[in-house]
């Protein structure tokens, strides 16, 4: 029975050990999202440049793109704006989701660079940040013609995850 008594804390130590080994050694960036390979969730929200005109889901299919969430408040969106700028200036559609900012912030960002939003949508209250899993801004989602979600990104693009990551879904393999 004293045997036992020893082995216990000791088992418990070598599984504590074992889960704090686990989680050290995973890339906090690596966010699943339960949306891979599902469709993009449908919503209907205004247009940032236009809040008359209504953006659906429906819109944006035809064309793969990149879907990315940002805010007027967020530093590494800032950070990532002339990256994006590059990208949109080689023909790839990038879809913005301005994410619970006020439009005034937001439109006044888009001011002082050239925007590489094609689209840029007004989600407000975050709802569709909230159906598309967003833990905060930046995240970029790669959606192909069809609609469908085929990766997710957190943080901002940089040319390395683009390589490594995005960029097989916009060119011939």
């Amino acid at each position: 029975m004293k045997r036992l008594k020893l082995f216990i804390p000791l088992g418990i130590f070598v599984g504590l050990a074992v889960l704090l080994y686990l989680g050290l050694s995973r890339n906090p960036d690596d966010l699943p999202s339960a949306l891979i390979g599902k469709s993009l969730p449908a919503f209907a929200l205004p247009s940032l440049d236009d809040p008359t005109r209504v953006v659906t889901d429906k819109d944006l299919l035809g064309q793969a793109y990149i879907l990315n969430v940002w805010a007027s408040w967020c530093t590494n969106c800032k950070i990532e704006l002339p990256f994006l700028g590059k990208l949109a200036a080689q023909g790839i559609k990038i879809v913005g989701i301005n994410y619970k900012d006020p439009a005034e912030d937001a439109k006044a960002l888009l001011a002082d660079v050239r925007s590489p939003y094609q689209i840029n949508i007004a989600d407000k209250d975050g709802k569709l940040g909230i159906d598309l899993g967003v833990y905060g801004a930046p995240e970029s989602f790669i959606v192909d013609a069809q609609g469908v979600i085929r990766e997710k990104i957190v943080g901002e693009i940089t040319e390395d995850n683009w390589r490594g990551k995005i960029a097989q879904y916009f060119y011939d393999r």
